[in-house]
């Protein structure tokens, strides 16, 4: 079962859409459930609501999971350039998305200090770290990889999918350096096998891309903070969210299963 419903966005004063995930027997149950939060959460559940007419096809996979939970999906803007401000934690000026005052972190603040008190307060959930995960793909990935380093008090867990660290590398890994990290932390990184063609006239190997050297930089790292990292190349993967659908039993086995 999927609710959607409006929520006031406070970052940017308007109202966004929430996608909210409850197992087919919540009313009946009683039982308190972990939860994730997921980026553009329009994209997760069905292809009528997905951008693109594709989505993850999560609905589906949870309601055959052996595991029971809550998914909610923030939805992001749909105007402009607006995701790029509001899914991205730092400023950026250069080629490759031109010049972004990122609120990202205005972003994480609402969902930490807004939107899960009232999730919690709404469903019965389990509240504490190691019950909540966080998760998204490109931009969303970056935010999610970013919030479970930066809110690692509120996230155990993060699905970090084809993220779009490349611009902001620097300040990436200077502050997730810097970040207080419990060692329970797990982390899944991925990105497709295709993505790292784009723009390329000769064939690569997809292992000595930057794409791949920043991945593994960054598992690299998370290993010094003694969070668990899974770095997955998807073979033939594509930046789109029919390949996303099919590391979905990948991340969720390795996020709450091991």
């Amino acid at each position: 079962m999927v609710l959607i419903r409006d929520h006031r966005f406070g970052p940017a004063g308007v109202n966004r859409r929430v996608h909210i995930y409850l197992p087919d027997n919540y009313a009946e149950s009683g039982e308190r459930y972990p939860v994730m939060y997921f980026f553009d959460g329009h994209n997760l559940f069905s292809d009528s609501e997905a951008t693109y007419g594709k989505s993850w096809g999560l609905a589906d996979f949870l309601d055959r999971w052996h595991r029971k939970m809550i998914i909610v999906g923030l939805e992001c803007s749909h105007e402009g350039d607006e995701r790029l401000t509001e899914y991205c934690p730092y400023d950026y000026h250069g080629r490759f998305w031109g010049d972004i005052h990122g609120t990202g972190r205005e972003t994480l603040r609402f969902i930490v200090s807004e939107l899960k008190p009232e999730i919690d307060s709404e469903f019965r959930t389990y509240a504490f770290r190691e019950a909540v995960g966080i998760g998204g793909s490109s931009m969303g990935g970056l935010m999610a990889l970013y919030g479970v380093c930066m809110f690692n008090d509120v996230f155990s867990k993060a699905a970090c999918l084809s993220s779009a660290v490349g611009p902001g590398m620097k300040e990436l890994m200077g502050d997730i350096a810097e970040a207080q990290m419990s060692p329970d932390t797990r982390i899944y990184l991925s990105w497709g096998e295709e993505e790292a063609k784009y723009g390329r006239r000769t064939p690569v190997n997809p292992l000595l891309t930057q794409t791949a050297k920043n991945h593994y930089m960054l598992a690299g790292l998370l290993g010094q903070k003694n969070a668990a990292a899974e770095v997955y190349l998807q073979p033939g993967g594509r930046h789109c969210e029919a390949d996303w659908e099919k590391q979905v039993p990948l991340f969720m086995d390795f996020l709450w299963d091991r």
